[in-house]
């Protein structure tokens, strides 16, 4: 019989065979932003942002379960993102300071593209601004979790730094 007609609509290299030409980023988040930009260089904005905002979402959900924050609701179901979002950055400042008064307007970037509210160009635009604003919230994790360590290797309790912290303020 005849043989169907074949068409490649979109090739997609073997993540291992591109890790030359993406960034360099380490760590437990690695995987996806690498994902997130060999979408971005095959074109697909959304998909790209779909990446970063799992990041976002993963790095806050996991510092709200070291801090002790519910993410849930009593009813099981999640809380709002936002509301998880707003008490973790104030119990452990998880967004860069620069932008830390609205530190939802990036969520709801990643998610206005997401949601189809930004054609694929304009997400392709967005992409490298909103990749190094996620990376900057990655980076303020990382560094948190130093100064603990810090503190820690020190004897410093929590009451202990909170206080030279409320006095060099007054200063």
């Amino acid at each position: 019989g005849r043989a169907p007609e074949v068409r490649i609509d979109r090739y997609a290299e073997n993540l291992r065979d591109c890790a030359e030409r993406v960034s360099i980023v380490k760590g437990p988040f690695a995987d996806l932003i690498k994902r997130a930009e060999l979408a971005y260089e095959s074109g697909l904005g959304a998909g790209s942002v779909i990446y970063l905002r799992k990041v976002f979402e993963m790095i806050t959900f996991e510092v709200a379960e070291i801090a002790g924050i519910a993410v849930l609701r009593p009813s099981g179901k999640r809380r709002p993102f936002f509301d998880v979002l707003k008490e973790v950055n104030e119990k452990r400042n998880i967004i860069p300071q620069r932008y830390s008064s609205d530190g939802y307007k990036l969520f709801g970037q990643l998610s206005d593209v997401i949601h189809g509210d930004a054609d694929e160009d304009d997400a392709l635009l967005k992409f490298r601004p909103c990749l190094q604003l996620v990376l900057g919230v990655v980076d303020e994790v990382k560094r948190d979790n130093e100064f603990a360590r810090a503190i820690d290797e020190l004897g410093w309790s929590a009451d202990d730094v909170s206080a030279i912290a409320h006095k060099a303020g007054a200063a």
